[in-house]
């Protein structure tokens, strides 16, 4: 046994730093001050090994500075299971996961904490939202996989239930009577089916869930909070670029609050479409545009503008992105990124406390660089 586990383990890590300015609003930092903000750091670390044959352990330690509120002195362990495969042949492997597994939302959610994975320095913000990132990053609990390996392709279907990880960014978003709000996970069931063709020429995937919370007011009392989101994601891979497209519907909901004008329900919509094309040997240029809503039936924030909630311009963000990335080595990674947006609907709140002060339309500009091991 310890002859197998010293043959089998592998320790990989990463380290990037960012610095972010930007002309109006705030992000990640003071991004808005003179020169910029360097409050943008993620360090990682990653071990897996085999017991048996059958058997994974596998485990990330994060620690990542991501603006005000947040600190690169306070890791935190970002996933660690034990993968056990009830049945693997040639056409078929069977398995599940105990610990705290990464959500299957998307293309990018299980990875997204490695720069090495990502299209850009920043991934879509209207799906892989950064401002509550906490809420769909990962659960506690068991996950079944199977992956089928046909003739036409592969499936792989994965479906998990547990407890959900939330931390302070959804409870500085969820507030209640000018209050902040106590927000406790108490259960998330979460799937995706997920298709290959060709090799992954052709890569097609539904995700969806629903992720129930306790949240507690001192005025309000105690009510419920549950997230509900359905995301569907479509890519095409050629030689040199990749066209991706990803659709999200999220439905929102508070209740069982003394007040029945706080028990309110809201269905948003995102969507992205993104193309990078890999010039020269070891660069990529980024384009994308990113639309968020976050109420469909109020599209434009303007009932939320005059109920005296905030802007009608933080109820959306329409972002045009475009970035260029070097890989100068296997260790080290160069990328530089700029957007144009108009809305703050992603806008971290903890970077930007008092919504009145922040502008409608907004660039930034982004350079980051990684050296992974």
């Amino acid at each position: 046994m310890a002859g197998e586990l010293t043959d089998t383990f592998q320790m990989h890590g990463f380290m990037s730093q960012a610095l972010i300015v930007s002309d109006h609003n705030d992000f990640f930092g003071p991004s808005s001050e003179q020169g910029g903000s360097l409050q943008y750091t993620e360090l990682g670390l990653n071990a897996s090994t085999r017991p048996t044959q059958n058997m994974l352990l596998a485990a990330q330690v994060l620690a990542r500075k991501a603006g005000r509120n947040s600190s690169i002195t306070d890791p935190e362990l970002d996933y660690g299971v034990l993968d056990y495969q009830l049945l693997t042949d040639q056409h078929r492997t069977m398995g599940l996961q105990v610990g705290r597994f990464k959500n299957p939302f998307g293309f990018y959610n299980q990875t997204r904490d490695i720069p090495s994975t990502r299209p850009g320095i920043l991934l879509p913000q209207s799906i892989y939202f950064d401002r509550t990132r906490s809420v769909g990053l990962a659960t506690d609990g068991v996950t079944l996989y199977d992956e089928e390996r046909l003739g036409l392709g592969t499936l792989r279907f994965q479906v998990g239930i547990g407890r959900p990880r939330l931390n302070d960014d959804v409870e500085s978003v969820l507030t209640v009577q000018d209050e902040r709000s106590d927000l406790t996970g108490n259960k998330t069931v979460i799937g995706q089916l997920r298709y290959e063709y060709g090799g992954g020429r052709v890569i097609a995937a539904v995700s969806g869930g629903q992720m129930d919370a306790d949240l507690r007011n001192r005025q309000a009392g105690e009510g419920d909070f549950t997230f509900q989101p359905w995301i569907f994601s479509l890519q095409y891979n050629a030689e040199s670029w990749s066209l991706t497209a990803e659709y999200a519907i999220r439905k929102t909901r508070l209740d069982g609050f003394h007040s029945a004008s706080l028990n309110k329900e809201a269905i948003g919509e995102s969507w992205y479409l993104q193309y990078t094309y890999r010039f020269l040997e070891n660069w990529q240029w980024l384009l994308r545009y990113d639309s968020l809503t976050s109420d469909r039936d109020d599209p434009s924030g303007r009932a939320y503008e005059a109920d005296g909630l905030g802007p009608a311009y933080s109820r959306f963000a329409r972002d045009i992105t475009t970035g260029l990335q070097w890989r100068i080595s296997s260790g080290w990674l160069i990328e530089a990124e700029w957007h144009h947006v108009d809305g703050t609907g992603w806008l971290p709140p903890q970077d930007n406390p008092d919504s009145d002060e922040t502008r409608r339309h907004w660039q930034m500009l982004l350079l980051q660089t990684s050296f992974l091991f």
